[in-house]
């Protein structure tokens, strides 16, 4: 009876909700590429020539990014969903594109009028933070665009091009500006969706008040 009882008895789905999961590892491993891709930023300025440690942090910065896709996709394919991976994706993604932008802003890299299109996506970033947290607690979900996801893919194409830096002017003359002009288009972008964003979080405000 007691083999019946074992055999019968459902068996919780694998992985849901495990803080060690593969999809939460690669989260996990996205966290861990900020502080190394600014590292290699950073040294590379001091240095003065350690133009190699450009493509370092241009490598981990891929790899981060693949990882935002991965993570995803293998949670709902493996139905690995958990509270702390929902909380950490989108913390790793802003992390990760925040880092970039400001170690970009110290070295140069961004600079003159392009910092306004930093300082853009960087206050949607924080706008949209706090709307999030907002809604949830009126629990409350705004579904990711199809554009959002257009701004994040143009976004993140920019910060890896404008990581090379001085080591891909080398390589392809001219790269900055293309990243520049990435850059520009991803703020135009993200105002666009950052103000999608605001109406549907205004909306449940002025409920709220009624």
């Amino acid at each position: 009876m007691a083999d019946a009882a074992t055999r019968t008895s459902p068996s919780p789905a694998p992985g849901r909700g495990h803080a060690l999961s593969v999809p939460n590892l690669l989260t996990y491993a996205r966290c861990v590429a900020v502080p190394l891709v600014a590292a290699c930023l950073f040294w590379s300025d001091i240095l003065h020539g350690g133009l190699w440690l450009r493509w370092v942090a241009l490598a981990l910065y891929v790899a981060a990014a693949i990882t935002d896709f991965f993570d995803g996709y293998l949670a709902r394919a493996w139905q690995q969903q958990s509270a702390i991976g929902r909380m950490l994706d989108p913390i790793a993604d802003k992390l990760l594109v925040s880092t970039s932008l400001l170690m970009l802003a110290s070295d140069g890299t961004i600079r003159g009028w392009s910092l306004w299109a930093a300082v853009v996506i960087l206050c949607r970033e924080i706008l949209v933070s706090g709307l999030r947290e907002f809604l949830a607690e009126l629990r409350v979900s705004v579904p990711v665009s199809r554009l959002a996801k257009w701004k994040t893919t143009v976004q993140l194409v920019a910060v890896g091009v404008l990581i090379t830096g001085t080591a891909g002017e080398r390589l392809v003359p001219g790269i900055t500006i293309i990243g520049l002009t990435l850059l520009w288009i991803s703020a135009v972008l993200t105002l666009y969706t950052g103000y999608d964003y605001f109406r549907a979080g205004a909306r449940h405000l002025v409920e709220e008040k009624r």
